[in-house]
């Protein structure tokens, strides 16, 4: 049987039960079902006698047999009790339903094994309808100790496509195929890393003898899996190291040695110094650049990113910024302005409600090659902004944009522009390993000089009014203040209640005309919107009520406190990043998170968190193990990481191993070309043509 037959090759799979699999678990193929693992497993591997039955015990297996039947009439109709023995003592076997058709089929003082969920009543001890087979034919098959169960839905149970059914299908094609199941990886690492093989993985997986098979089965499979994706990354890597030619930046020049001596507003810290060392190393080398930059809120990526623009102009090309909003393209945009303007730059702003008039203007600018700098959102990929020589890209806040919008910036040019990814949510080790590893990554781990860790504290409702008279003593000293509301798209009628109650409660208690109050929401016009924030920004009021759309964007360094309402609402990225709003200044700044008494486990967890740290490595990992990768990645990027047996976060130490091991493996043998290497080339060309993954990986 060939492994890339449809599911309706095995005995007993109906065009009706093939089309419900399909729909409902994605199986099509034999090789699909095959790689259809168990999410959990029954353990049949003991047995019990009557006499050691514990009235705690809940699943238990009995050998014996059934030496009578009765029916036995109750208020609601009746009940089938056989009474079972073994060698030891007897208990009560019981069924409520399908009583005639049991009755029929049961064979006294035959011996069979049974298997159920034990109660006891009355100092006696019963199973209700127990897991029957004759001990005749529970020795002819090929018998699970370890009873898989796979992952179901009410569609699959209503088509008759039970546990038992899947289990039965996998026994069939286990025995049909075992023999012609390919290796996967060479003798040396099978050997090297004690790894049993590919078709004894697969059998031990689905129908494991005991725990130790079932643990090698799994590991061998995890490191096969993690082991192809990052072969896969550091391939395409390599490619992008030898094969995609890159502009080469080799001239530092006037613009960046003016800015440097004379315009840096600050002096670099040791880590930006090193990331740009690395950034300058890329794009003098001739090849291609495609960079990670990781750092906190207020570490300083801008400046990198600026310098690194600075170094194109240099060299007589373009540069670009794509920020996922407008506040954040427009903060971009001002500070730029701001930071370059006796430098003789063009610098311009393209968002989606740039006017046509300035639109024409930018673009014949752009074609021409007079603008040096463009920033704004999504409107730079469409297809009528052309660049005259786009020479560097960068992406801020990459997770918000889908793998398809990134690309788009490559085809700007007939060679593609160095790229510099950055991101202000730090990700954690594990899974830069297994969604960037084709990137470079470069880490900002420190914060500019002059700048204080932000107090944070969590209080309750109750707290209100110490958390009010805090908020005074702060605007007497003149500061600014946030108070953020969560802003979830399912509720937003309730949280449009809450943010407009919250409003009305703190006016009441900051009374015109000795406090002045802003308010911004998602319902606003943009316009509106605007107007607020920058009368905020003005210091014209002393207080910003809002919902989260001021996690990214807004840069106001008198602002020392932040207030977060219903905290426990909130995810801790998106905790960590309202916190980054606030410390831009010289003063002490303070993130208070207020939240109900009734917390989940998970939602004290984050709290605690927040309070005992404000690295945000440390967050991004917690973050993972709460919530996983999928979640974390976004809606645009959660199906990169669509593993069927491996988990970044749970087997982040066998992903290290396989790095490593696919590293050496691709250091000796670039094109898998050697003969030991030819089990993990087919294995990869047919992964290749048949995962979703690859064409996902950024």
């Amino acid at each position: 049987m060939n492994l890339q037959q449809p599911i309706t090759y095995l005995k007993g799979v109906s065009l009706k039960k093939a089309s419900v699999m399909y729909m409902e678990l994605g199986i099509k193929t034999c090789d699909d079902l095959l790689h259809f693992f168990p999410f959990r497993y029954i353990d049949k591997t003991q047995f019990y006698q009557i006499k050691d039955l514990q009235p705690n015990s809940s699943e238990v297996q009995v050998v014996g047999k059934i030496t009578h039947v009765k029916s036995v009439v109750q208020k609601r109709g009746s009940r089938l009790v056989a009474t079972f023995q073994d060698a030891t003592g007897s208990m009560e076997l019981v069924w409520f339903k399908g009583q005639k058709w049991i009755k029929n089929s049961l064979k006294i003082n035959e011996p069979y094994v049974i298997y159920g969920k034990l109660n006891y009543y009355n100092g006696s001890f019963s199973i209700p309808h127990p897991e029957m087979e004759l001990v005749t034919e529970y020795k002819k098959k090929l018998q699970p100790k370890m009873q898989p169960v796979y992952h179901s839905t009410e569609k699959l149970t209503n088509a008759g496509v039970s546990n038992k059914l899947i289990s039965s299908y996998l026994q069939n094609l286990l025995q049909a195929v075992y023999d012609t199941i390919e290796e996967t990886l060479s003798k040396e690492i099978i050997q090297d890393y004690d790894l049993i093989l590919k078709r004894d993985a697969l059998l031990n997986v689905h129908f494991p003898k005991n725990q130790e098979c079932l643990a090698n089965a799994q590991f061998r499979l995890k490191f096969e899996e993690l082991f192809f994706i990052q072969l896969q990354l550091l391939r395409k890597k390599l490619i992008n190291k030898s094969k995609i030619k890159g502009f080469n930046f080799n001239t530092v020049g006037n613009n960046f040695n003016k800015f440097y001596k004379n315009f840096l507003p600050f002096k670099l810290t040791n880590a930006q110094k090193r990331v740009l060392k690395e950034i300058r190393k890329d794009v003098g080398s001739g090849a291609h650049m495609n960079r990670l930059l990781q750092g906190d809120v207020g570490s300083g990526k801008t400046i990198v990113g600026l310098l690194t623009m600075l170094l194109a102009i240099d060299n007589g090309f373009q540069a670009a910024i794509m920020a996922p909003t407008e506040i954040l393209a427009t903060q971009h945009y001002n500070a730029i302005v701001e930071l370059t303007k006796h430098m003789g730059l063009q610098v311009e702003l393209l968002t989606g409600s740039t006017k046509n008039s300035k639109r024409k203007q930018i673009d014949e600018a752009l074609q021409l090659g007079d603008l040096n700098i463009l920033i704004g959102t999504h409107a730079l990929i469409e297809d009528k902004v052309k660049f005259k020589n786009l020479g560097i890209a960068i992406i801020d806040e990459q997770h918000r944009f889908g793998v398809a919008q990134r690309a788009k910036l490559w085809s700007k040019n007939l060679l593609p522009p160095h790229i510099l990814v950055m991101t202000a949510t730090p990700i954690p080790r594990t899974l830069a390993m297994s969604v960037y590893g084709d990137l470079d990554i470069s880490v900002i781990d420190e914060l500019p000089p002059g700048r204080k860790k932000v107090k944070t504290v969590h209080r309750y409702d109750s707290n209100r009014l110490g958390v009010f008279k805090f908020m005074k003593d702060e605007i007497a000293k003149g500061r600014q203040i946030y108070v953020v509301y969560p802003l979830i798209q399912e509720s937003e009628v309730m949280d449009y209640k809450d943010l407009m109650d919250g409003y009305e409660s703190i006016v009441r208690e900051f009374p015109n005309p000795k406090y002045q109050i802003s308010i911004v929401h998602g319902k606003m016009k943009p316009k509106d919107k605007d107007f607020e924030m920058q009368r905020f920004v003005n210091g014209e009021t002393q207080i910003m009520v809002a919902t989260t759309v001021i996690e990214v964007g807004v840069n106001v360094p008198n602002a020392s406190v932040m207030i977060v309402e219903s905290a426990e609402r909130f995810g801790l990225s998106q905790l960590h990043q309202l916190r980054g709003r606030v410390g831009r200044g010289a003063d002490q700044s303070y993130c208070i998170l207020l939240s109900s008494f009734k917390l989940s486990d998970e939602a004290k967890t984050r709290l605690q968190t927040m309070v005992e740290t404000s690295d945000g490595f440390k967050i991004a990992e917690v973050d993972l193990k709460l919530r996983g990768p999928g979640n974390i990645m976004g809606t645009q990027q959660s199906g990169v990481l669509n593993l069927k047996i491996a988990d970044v976060v749970k087997d982040s130490k066998i992903l290290s191993l396989v790095r490593i091991i696919a590293i050496n493996v691709l250091k000796d043998d670039e094109n898998l070309a050697k003969p030991e290497n030819l089990p993990i080339k087919l294995a990869f060309a047919k992964m290749s043509k048949t995962s979703k993954i690859w064409s996902n990986i950024s």
